[in-house]
């Protein structure tokens, strides 16, 4: 689901960057007000977590296309909307400019899509309602489905607006929605199974350990078939029309490359410091709230 440069124009992509830049200062002091010590460590441990994740391609079963866990409503569930949305932001950030996985001036999309729709749409609307009649694992499962078609619509909305599809735009949308109707299943059921643990002993440390294997490991082996957008984006034949023609694009582009310094390292190492690098931002973010809490 991350939109690349080519796909957004600059039109579209940096007032979206500019919103979020807001959305996240907002997200920033309301989360400053509730922020305690002992939130710091779930805080990192669950932002490397769902960056590990996000790593992970799977193959879809009789569908020559993968999928990927995007983890917004896991972060809502467990930290709150606020401290989600910051996780999720950090998150995008790291594998824009380190990985060159999502446009950099894609970013303030890409953090619409999965970070705002999920904690301030989906998670709201759906998940919370449901949370108070005791039906946790429904309101997971269906927000999660919830933000992952918002976000599927969304990516359609704005590469409209940036003229990167320019016909054929109903077979797009049917495509991304319902390719992501099933990930939205399969990632609402995960999230349940996740939450489900979350009071065991050693949860957080698990999911320390976990992440690093995931990265280290388990990412050896994702799957290399097109993601849902990919082949969204492949099945639009001449309808695609790549936004590769401004000079703010070129911009974008020297700038991903000179700061996408994991791109072209060993997949086990670039991950496994990916992880590293969104658990330091996340630390340092906690020391900040935590700063700031204390001083009101």
């Amino acid at each position: 689901m991350h939109l690349g440069n080519s796909i957004i124009c600059p039109v579209t992509g940096i007032p979206m960057i500019a919103v979020m830049g807001a959305v996240a200062f907002y997200a920033f002091k309301k989360a400053k007000k509730e922020f305690k010590k002992e939130r710091i460590m779930p805080f990192v441990l669950l932002s490397a977590f769902v960056f590990a994740l996000q790593m992970i391609n799977f193959s879809i079963p009789s569908l020559p296309m993968s999928g990927h866990i995007i983890g917004g409503i896991l972060l809502c569930a467990l930290l709150g909307p606020y401290l989600g949305f910051l996780s999720m932001a950090l998150i995008l950030i790291v594998q824009a400019f380190l990985f060159s996985d999502g446009g950099i001036m894609a970013l303030g999309c890409n953090i619409f899509n999965m970070g705002f729709l999920s904690c301030f749409v989906a998670y709201p609307l759906l998940y919370k309602p449901l949370e108070k009649m005791n039906k946790k694992g429904l309101g997971m499962v269906l927000s999660s489905m919830f933000a992952l078609q918002l976000g599927s619509i969304m990516i359609t909305i704005e590469a409209l607006l940036s003229g990167s599809i320019q016909g054929n735009y109903m077979s797009f949308i049917y495509s991304m929605t319902s390719i992501h109707l099933v990930l939205g299943i399969i990632e609402g059921g995960f999230t349940s199974i996740v939450y489900m643990l979350k009071d065991k002993k050693y949860f957080l440390s698990s999911v320390g350990i976990v992440s690093l294997l995931l990265s280290g490991v388990i990412a050896n082996y994702a799957s290399n078939k097109p993601d849902g957008l990919e082949w969204s984006l492949l099945n639009l034949n001449d309808s695609f029309n790549a936004q590769t023609q401004s000079s703010l694009y070129m911009l974008f582009e020297m700038l991903q490359a000179k700061t996408s310094v994991l791109f072209s390292l060993d997949n086990s190492y670039a991950n496994i410091l990916g992880v590293f690098a969104v658990a330091i931002l996340s630390y340092l973010s906690s020391i900040t709230l935590k700063s700031n809490h204390n001083n009101i």
